[in-house]
């Protein structure tokens, strides 16, 4: 299995790449993450061209049981993240 990337080494990686300094990639990285998740919160979408596709995706409440108590418990409705991704990045993990 590949190693997880964390936002430290995401910002490592970009910092190579683009020859900023690591605080400017790790300000770009956040500020990334950032404006990503204040556009879902506001029910927006993120698409990405060659990666994929951000959104939100409202979930109905529903009954669900505690397997160790065997009581039932109501999951309140709730809004849920969403991920698409393209077929570029499909093909490309393939």
């Amino acid at each position: 299995m590949a190693n997880t990337l964390t936002k430290r080494s995401l910002a490592e990686k970009v910092a190579e790449q683009t020859g900023l300094s690591l605080n400017k990639a790790n300000e770009a990285v956040g500020a990334v993450f950032s404006v990503i998740t204040d556009t879902l919160v506001d029910g927006g979408a993120v698409e990405v061209l060659g990666f994929g596709k951000f959104g939100t995706k409202h979930v109905e409440a529903r009954m669900a049981m505690n397997l160790h108590t065997k009581e039932k418990i109501e999951v309140p409705a709730h809004d849920a993240v969403t991920f698409k991704a393209s077929k570029t990045l499909k093909d490309a993990v393939k």
